[in-house]
């Protein structure tokens, strides 16, 4: 699943200036056929299709300010939260296919809504035009701090001996793919519990509420540091750096998951290719910014970044990904 994006990665962080540089001389004569008519002119909008706050909300103020930096136009963040990200879709195929309205978007929308729901209002490979990857966040499987699980292999355990037993908090459908994507692997059987997204579902493993929840790791680092949740595993291919003592899947003999929340943006289909070429410039060059990194450091979140080819690339591959899962586990959402 990651192939596409470690290169991506590779290739802003390690590969330096030259190799960064190297992709946008390929787009120097579509990027100036759009500045010389102008793009951008006008207020860009990010159209944020979870409510404030959210995991994709502060990912999208962060690069809010770069993008405005680099493209001499302000920003306006604009979220249209509701429906797993459907609403917020909507409204981004009800404006010009112009530019100026990008949509702010992460694994729901682009992915996992196209195999989850059987009348999916909108086709985000056919309606969504692609232009770059931007960050990812693995997750840990994580338990209240009181909990009698003290590894992931206890808890793995329990649910074999108690098939469909053990409660998981879903904060979104993603949330409920990535549990059944650990059942598969794992061979066990729990029971998906849904809560309003990710801070809910959160609230109600610290709680005592459901037996596990799987978390993004930024929002679960405060928790598990400040002992109300328990890490069981890190989904990453590595350790994480401040949460040494937590294995990772492959340590936990669960080899291939690889749980990971990502951000991406696209503009409607249709928007003309030295525009969308543009953007992938102007989103290339925040991707560098030094305060765009802090940002997502902050958030326990990595730079992704990827073009608009390798972001059609992973977001295929996805959607595959869990068509496959859907059909031989039978998971339904709706």
């Amino acid at each position: 699943m990651n192939d596409a994006i470690q290169r991506a990665r590779r290739r802003l962080l390690v590969g330096g200036a030259s190799a960064v540089l190297a992709p946008l001389a390929g787009l120097a004569p579509q990027a100036a056929r759009a500045q010389d008519k102008g793009f951008p002119v006008r207020p860009i909008r990010f159209v944020v299709p979870f409510g404030a706050g959210s995991g994709t909300d502060i990912v999208a103020r962060i690069y809010a300010k770069a993008v405005g930096d680099v493209s001499g136009q302000p920003v306006v963040v604009d979220n249209k939260a509701g429906a797993n990200g459907i609403i917020g879709a909507k409204a981004v195929l009800g404006s010009e296919a112009d530019g100026y309205t990008v949509f702010f978007a992460s694994n729901s929308t682009l992915t996992t809504n196209a195999a989850l729901y059987r009348d999916l209002p909108y086709d985000p490979v056919r309606d969504l035009e692609p232009v770059s990857l931007l960050d990812g966040s693995y997750c840990v499987v994580a338990v209240p701090a009181s909990s009698p699980y003290r590894t992931l292999a206890d808890l793995l355990a329990d649910a074999r001996k108690r098939p469909g037993a053990l409660n998981h908090a879903a904060g979104s459908p993603t949330y409920a793919l990535w549990n059944g994507w650990l059942d598969d692997i794992a061979r066990i059987k729990t029971t998906n519990i849904f809560y309003k997204g990710s801070g809910e579902a959160a609230n109600a493993a610290m709680s005592g509420q459901v037996d596990y929840a799987i978390i993004g790791t930024g929002t679960a680092l405060p928790l598990v540091k400040g002992n109300r949740l328990r890490a069981l595993l890190y989904t990453g291919k590595t350790r994480h750096a401040q949460l040494p003592d937590v294995p990772t899947a492959a340590e936990s003999g669960l080899t291939g998951y690889q749980a990971l929340a990502w951000s991406a943006v696209a503009v409607r289909a249709g928007t003309p290719g030295p525009i969308v070429s543009r953007l992938e410039a102007i989103f290339r060059e925040a991707a560098r910014k030094p305060e765009v990194l802090r940002g997502l450091a902050q958030l326990g979140s990595e730079p992704l970044y990827g073009d608009a080819a390798a972001m059609r690339r992973f977001q295929l591959d996805e959607i595959a990904r869990w068509k496959r899962l859907i059909a031989s586990t039978g998971i339904t959402i709706e």
